[in-house]
């Protein structure tokens, strides 16, 4: 559907392709995230890791509290569709689908920086997991939200 047609869809079709829209953009997120939970619930079982310092356990610790939070969050659309099915509610379930999802991402992008520090502080140095950790945020800042709202400003010409 382009922009031209879009003028004359419904309220009810407008909603249906938000809701569609979204639910294709948390398709994407919900794999990654899955498997990154899933990946750090198996970190504890190896026997190395009872030999990482406070530091490297606190980011551990971080980065599973963020993953887990950012697969409940990105996750959340889907259990809410469920509940609020066949209750005339579509305009609700887009509107807080659509603000669960980003607070999913801002988890996400906060797990993964967590993720970055927490190994390459292992690999390297403390100090140069912070950095890779802070470079990780940057990066996912720049990408998920200063590109984005870069891309909405109007033409200069």
């Amino acid at each position: 559907m382009d922009d031209y047609s879009r003028e004359h869809e419904s309220e009810a079709e407008k909603l249906d392709r938000n809701w569609n829209e979204l639910l294709q953009e948390l398709r994407v997120s919900q794999t990654g995230v899955q498997v990154l939970t899933g990946f750090l619930l198996t970190l504890p079982l190896q026997p190395a890791f009872h030999d990482i310092s406070t530091l490297e356990r606190n980011l551990y610790v971080a980065a599973i509290s963020l993953s887990i939070l950012a697969t409940g969050l990105l996750v959340a659309p889907v259990s809410m569709h469920r509940v609020l099915f066949r209750k005339r509610r579509k305009e609700s379930l887009v509107e807080v689908g659509n603000w669960v999802a980003r607070a999913g991402l801002v988890a996400l992008a906060l797990a993964s920086a967590t993720v970055a520090a927490f190994v390459f502080s292992l690999v390297f140095t403390e100090t140069v997991g912070i950095w890779v950790g802070a470079a990780t945020l940057a990066v996912f800042a720049l990408a998920w939200l200063v590109l984005p709202l870069a891309m909405t400003a109007p033409d200069r010409d």
